[in-house]
């Protein structure tokens, strides 16, 4: 599995491609070009999930939801929505019809890596809010700082 770090703009063209970014791209471990791509539960973004990644979480979800389960179904179903793209020759992605609304019909897009995944979101929307985060470091510290008890040595 990979470790996707970075952050990097690029535009998206007429027909709803963007050209993946070489310095996200060495990241990738194999030389699959398949990616998931589905919208987040979290934020006004799309997620693009290496193929390996987003199967391998999928598979950790089969094992912890019971497919019986009314509600465990509905987070499964919603989880596992998305459509499998692939990069061309040239290093593009298509973001699919139904998914590019999510991004505002934007032409300037912000790639962030999480880690396991890319979030994909149209520029206006991440600079908003990025402007909106004035408490993340009250939030950093409370969650993983000094308020946190720390072990008696």
């Amino acid at each position: 599995m990979s470790l996707l770090l970075g952050i990097e703009y690029c535009k998206l063209d007429t027909n709803g491609r963007f050209k993946f970014p070489i310095a996200l791209k060495r990241q990738l471990e194999s030389s699959d070009c398949r990616f998931v791509i589905r919208p987040s539960i979290y934020a006004e973004c799309l997620e693009l999930w290496p193929y390996d990644c987003f199967e391998a979480e999928i598979a950790q979800l089969q094992k912890e939801l019971n497919p019986y389960a009314i509600e465990d179904r509905k987070l499964l179903r919603k989880l596992s929505a998305g459509n499998v793209v692939e990069m061309d020759s040239n290093d593009r992605i298509v973001i699919p019809n139904e998914q590019r609304d999510r991004i505002k019909k934007s032409k300037d897009l912000v790639l962030q890596s999480t880690g396991k995944f890319i979030e994909i979101w149209d520029y206006d929307t991440y600079r908003r809010m990025n402007e909106e985060e004035t408490d993340l470091v009250a939030r950093i510290d409370k969650r993983l700082g000094h308020n946190n008890p720390q072990p008696a040595e």
